[in-house]
């Protein structure tokens, strides 16, 4: 089963009027298994005020098709039936379905994990040859990134077979087998994931828009709407593309490392994260169609915003129940795995908190989450083990939905008492004990004091649900925290196998919670660094900004060999500075001590909005900062690369090419452009 990106397809729009004939969306046909023991609805289109009469298994339905065309029936609910039977509908034409079969429907969404095909599993030939399970029907929805609300996509139900399970979702079909297996009836399985996406694409833009906790996501969204230019990006990428053979030859000759080829680009605007976007045109089409209940295998793309994951994550659930009007279905995910490199030292971490998020919305009813923090891969985002993953999500679904006396819950941290140099924490095993893996002492635990300074820990079990907890590091603990990292090491689990779920004690502030704004000073000083050179004399625009390049001179801005952070550097010259084809060109004058370029005075407000090209290494790029104390601030700029040239400065990157952006937290700054700094340790936060 062939899944196609379409960055936008009208085609795919159902239009409103002019319909000559009926006509069904792709997620009613032939093959398709329809929910046991509900009432399921069954539309189409067809001419308005035409009588639409659908017949299947003994029942006979009527609707009128309404001034738009669309038409709907309820069929009465239906027990579990592997006999395939036909269904008829007539109106201005009439149509036959065949090969219909009633039982369970299940719909697999997410990002790239769930996504992620059965041919790219462990396993992948076996699995593949013997996935002759014709009782299990597939469907796969196109990935159409729109904001045009969509009726109906290209696909059709097929039978389980050897020659299409290979590229269907590997979670959703090792989910679907099991519940074929054990409750031995017809299963229908609709895969829709789309690898990279983020929540805020999955939920109707109009409900994001009328929620002031995203107001924030929105208003991102909004100014890259208003100045995305997607035939630019193109014509930059056929450039860079064209230059590229060029540049490995250069860099062959010179026993460089080649440069990695440029990357086609994808339209933002079309793409899976806009907001509303996956909802529009990959989720609508499919919405009110008999369903059991919905897995979920997301949260990557969403991990430094955990923070906002909180509410974000419940919102979707919520908004699906109620778009599809089939009560608070069961809604099942999967949790982030172990991933990125193992830390020698406990901490903070963006994975860790997007984990918490997860575990919190537990709180919604009919939701449950699969833990597999054992299950993933350090260096490969996308673990192979699908098998077990979806294992531990068929637990769930067993468990909670049909009845099987199994367990499904991992044990989950309920308290911890602190005593003298030691916690005891205590965990719900629902119903189960706790066991240890490879050596009887308890791995995976840190603690910290009122200094907040963490350290690896010691434990050992105490009790069926108890856990001993302590270090040599700190005398007296305050908090405790479990598995709490990118990649955690650990061995605790349950007996049956179910690892423990990541959990924190404390409610320290997190890593991912946005950072308050920093109120301007009443009065802002403003410092004319350079009496001579004046500040451009331009027209504020319609939000109160001026410009400080006209694209024509430098003036307002001065050249310095020292400032700020750099004063302390050995910079003896300014480099040479001019304005070439519109844009800021600077360049060394004496090899390694490049100056800067600074504007004449300090700004308390500014925006900044830019394109850049740096081919003088590490350390060079826009900077931000302070002057009063020569720190540099972090946090209140959001920026977004484009490209394989640019990146955020950070530890590892050697000598690529890359931009460290920086704001201030505290005083006003001026800003400066610096083709060549060396960082000031203790001074880089």
């Amino acid at each position: 089963m062939k899944r196609t990106l379409l960055l936008l397809c009208a085609s795919l729009a159902v239009s409103t009027a002019g319909f000559a004939e009926l006509k069904l969306p792709a997620i009613i046909g032939s093959n398709m298994v329809l929910q046991q023991k509900q009432s399921d609805p069954i539309w189409g289109w067809d001419t308005p005020g035409t009588k639409v009469t659908v017949t299947f298994a003994g029942q006979t339905k009527t609707a009128e098709a309404d001034k738009d065309g669309k038409w709907l029936v309820k069929l009465d609910p239906m027990p579990a039936n592997a006999t395939p039977q036909s269904m008829t509908i007539k109106g201005s034409s009439e149509k036959a379905l065949n090969n219909i079969l009633i039982g369970e429907v299940w719909v697999c969404s997410g990002q790239s994990n769930m996504g992620f095909t059965v041919g790219g599993s462990w396993d992948a030939d076996l699995e593949t040859a013997t996935a002759k399970f014709p009782n299990i029907r597939l469907i796969s929805v196109p990935q159409v990134g729109t904001q045009e609300i969509q009726k109906d996509f290209n696909g059709q139900w097929e039978p389980c077979s050897p020659t299409n399970v290979g590229a269907f979702t590997a979670v959703g079909f090792f989910f679907g087998r099991t519940l074929h297996q054990m409750l031995d009836v017809p299963i229908g399985l609709i895969d829709n994931a789309w690898g990279g996406s983020a929540a805020e694409a999955w939920v109707r833009r109009d409900v994001l828009e009328g929620d002031m906790r995203f107001a924030s996501l929105m208003e991102r969204w909004k100014q890259t709407e208003a100045t995305y230019d997607f035939e630019k990006v193109k014509a930059d990428f056929a450039a860079a593309k064209a230059a590229w053979p060029a540049k490995v030859e250069e860099a062959k000759k010179a026993g460089k490392p080649l440069p990695p080829e440029p990357r086609a680009p994808q339209n933002q605007l079309a793409g899976q994260h806009r907001p509303g976007n996956l909802y529009a045109g990959v989720l609508a089409p499919t919405i009110g169609y008999g369903i059991k209940g919905a897995i979920w295998y997301q949260g990557e793309s969403n991990a430094s915003r955990a923070f906002e994951y909180r509410d974000l994550f419940p919102l979707m659930i919520e908004h699906w129940r109620k778009e599809w009007k089939q009560g608070d279905f069961p809604f099942y995910w999967v949790q982030l795995a172990d991933f990125k490199a193992e830390q020698p030292n406990p901490g903070d971490s963006d994975w860790a908190e997007l984990r918490e998020a997860q575990t919190l919305s537990q709180k919604l009813p009919n939701t449950g989450q699969a833990v597999i923090t054992d299950l993933g891969e350090a260096n490969d985002i996308h673990p192979k083990n699908k098998r077990d993953v979806a294992d531990r999500l068929v637990r769930l679904a067993l468990a909670k939905d049909y009845g099987v006396k199994i367990p499904y819950r991992s044990p989950e941290f309920i308290s911890a008492e602190f005593k003298e140099n030691k916690a005891i924490v205590t965990l719900n095993c629902y119903g189960s004990s706790l066991r240890t893996v490879d050596v009887n002492e308890v791995k995976g635990f840190a603690v910290c004091g009122e200094d907040k300074k963490w350290a690896w820990a010691q434990g050992k079990i105490v009790g069926k649900d108890k856990v001993e907890v302590w270090s040599d590091q700190v005398a007296k603990p305050v908090a405790v925290r479990f598995a709490w990292s990118d990649n955690p090491i650990f061995n605790l689990y349950s007996v049956e196998g179910l690892p423990v779920t990541p959990f924190r004690s404390d409610d320290f502030d997190m890593i991912t919670k946005p950072k308050p704004p920093v109120a301007a000073p009443a009065k802002p000083a403003v410092e004319v660094r350079k009496a001579e050179v004046t500040t451009p004399a331009a027209a504020p625009d319609k939000d109160g900004f001026i410009s400080l390049f006209d694209g024509k001179t430098l003036k307002g801005w001065h050249v310095s060999a020292k400032s700020g952070h750099s004063r302390t550097s050995k910079n003896v010259s300014g480099g040479k500075w001019e304005v070439v084809d519109g844009a800021i060109t600077g360049s060394q004058d004496v090899p390694g001590n490049g100056g800067l370029i600074l504007t004449d005075e300090k700004y308390s407000q500014f925006e900044v909005i830019l394109e850049m090209k740096n081919d003088f290494g590490p350390d060079s790029g826009l900077f931000l900062r302070s002057t009063e104390d020569g720190k540099c601030y972090q946090g209140l700029i959001d920026f977004h690369t484009g490209g394989s040239l640019m990146g955020i400065y950070g530890e590892g990157l050697g000598g690529k090419p890359h931009v460290r952006f920086f704001t201030f937290g505290k005083t006003e700054s001026d800003i400066e452009l610096n083709p060549d700094r060396t960082p000031q340790r203790g001074h880089d936060t």
